[in-house]
Formats: structure tokens, sequence, C-alpha cells
């Protein structure tokens, strides 16, 4: 992630590490409540398969709604950047030390079926009593459009895996803003409605913090760091956090929005400023919060671990 998220629907998260980017000049070397990992950073197999298990468990609708919305597609993308990011960790804080061992740890952290799990789990409790608003979800989302614009979204996020992709878009960007124009304006009211800059601000914070914490818990600073100390550096953060924000979304969102016509985009808009939309929405940053809070712990302790020569 210093690229910042995703869209408004399938991916209202940070991609690729941008939440924990900061953190890496801090250290020296990405609040809601999240689901615990075991305590090296990875899980049994026992513990994967019972929370794989969860997306099973799931209300029918809420089911068929992540089936509609590609969940599966978007958190395979998820851990593809995860372990590209996972890379990244080594080469800036421990570089050739971590080895394929360090390569498995990262992958059992970004294990897909418990994301995918996680993330079913927390939309459950998320839309419970909200029947309406998650069958007018799964309507629109259904609908040639809501494919359309899932389709165009996971394949923009797939693009932007490549560097020169995601550096062509940000040039694209810079020259569509500076012309101005309807696009410009729509794409500004689509973040607008879907609140994507602060959502997603507020999601690197979180999981920031969680790195930190994760961090102090394998023991990485020596000493004891408060809970305040803590807080404070992360919020230091906040500024370069919501700069790599409007940074990566916006290209992110031209990209992926390009074969739309206004109308079509206009169209999905209105849904995102509908009862259903913005129901949706927040059910989805809470559920992209609980998958990704536990993960970033996961990866400071981790990171701990191996920056100490321990076993992970």
């Amino acid at each position: 992630m210093a690229d910042a998220i995703g869209s408004g629907f399938g991916f209202g998260t940070l991609g690729r590490g941008v939440a924990l980017a900061a953190l890496i000049g801090v250290v020296g070397v990405q609040a809601l409540p999240g689901r615990a990992l075991a305590q090296s950073g990875t899980q049994t197999e026992a513990q994967t398969d019972a929370q794989a298990g969860t997306v099973a468990a799931l209300r029918p609708e809420v089911a068929a709604l992540m089936e509609t919305m590609r969940i599966a597609d978007i958190v395979a993308i998820l851990r593809e950047e995860g372990i590209e990011y996972g890379r990244t960790l080594e080469t800036d804080m421990f570089p050739g030390a971590g080895g394929s061992g360090w390569q498995a740890t990262v992958g059992l952290i970004y294990d897909g079926a418990r994301m995918e799990g996680a993330f079913g789990a927390s939309l459950n409790t998320a839309l419970e009593g909200q029947g309406e608003a998650t069958e007018a979800a799964r309507a629109f989302f259904g609908s040639d459009i809501g494919q359309k614009v899932l389709r165009l979204e996971i394949e923009a996020r797939r693009a932007l895996l490549d560097d020169g992709t995601e550096e062509a878009a940000k040039v694209a960007w810079q020259e569509m803003a500076a012309e101005g124009g309807a696009r410009v304006d729509l794409l500004e009211a689509f973040v607008a409605a879907n609140d994507l800059v602060e959502s997603n601000v507020m999601g690197a914070l979180n999981s920031n913090l969680a790195f930190y914490q994760g961090m102090v818990e394998g023991g990485a600073f020596g000493e004891e760091m408060t809970e305040e100390q803590m807080l404070s550096d992360t919020w230091a953060q906040e500024p370069e956090i919501r700069a790599s924000t409007s940074d990566w979304i916006y290209p992110y969102l031209a990209l992926a929005y390009g074969p739309l016509s206004d109308a079509e985009l206009q169209q999905y808009i209105d849904f995102s400023l509908s009862p259903a939309g913005q129901a949706l929405n927040v059910a989805l940053f809470a559920a992209f919060d609980d998958v990704f809070t536990p993960v970033a712990k996961a990866l400071g302790l981790a990171v701990a671990r191996q920056m100490q020569g321990q076993d992970i």
C-alpha cells in the first residue's frame, strides 16, 4: 500500500501495504476490535478450517451477497498484494534474512480462507436486521451494471499489481484532473458518496496501530512502549496516509471506471447514496477492518521476531 485503498464497494480497504508503509520509517526499519491470530502470527490447520467454515454458517442472504459481489475473488487479490508486501517488508527491515521461512509466515498470515471467513463473519454481524438493505445491495450488484463495475474494479486492482501500470494510471489521472470536466466531477462525487478517503485513512491508522502493538509484543523496541506513545506515533502519520490515500485512489478509480459511461457511473453513485448503499458501505469497511487489523498485528509480531532471529 504506499498505495492507498480500493474502490467503493469492491475494495473498501488498503492495498499492498499502504497502511503500514509509514511505519517502516518510524520503526527504522499498515479502532475496531480485530480477531486474534495465533501468538506466533500464524495459524494451525484446525484454526484455518474452523474460520473457513464461518462462510458456510452465514445467513443465506449474506452468503448470497458475498457471492454476488465476488468477495472470494477480491480476497484472492488482496492476498497477492499482501504476499508482495511481505517481500517489501523483508527488503526494508531485514534484507536477505527472511528466506523461505519468512515467505511461509507471510503466506499463513494472509491465509485466504481465514480472511474470507473473518470478512463474512463481520459482514454477517454488521448487516443483521438489515434484510431490505442486503437484498437491495444484492439486486444492484447482481444487475448488469453491478456485475460490470465489479468486473472492472477487480481487473483494475489486478492490473495495478504491476508497478508500471500503476505509474501510468497516476500520470493519466494527473492529466485528467488538470483538464477537469464531467468525469473528474463524477469521480470526486463517487469518492464523497462512499467516504473513501476518510474511511480508508481510519482503516490505515487502525492497521498501523495494530502493527505497532505486534512489534511491541514481539519485543522489537527493547524496552516498553506505552499505548499512549503508540497512539501518538500512529496519529503523527495521518497527514502522510491521507495524502497517499488520495494519490492512489483517484488513479485507481479513473482506470477502473474508464469503460463506464457517465450515465453508468452516475447510476453507481446513486446506489451509493441510497440507504442500502450507505448501509453496505459501513458494513464493508467494518469487515475489512476486522480482516486487516489482526493481519497487521500478526505482521508486526512476525517482523519483530524475525529481526531478533527468533523462530516465527
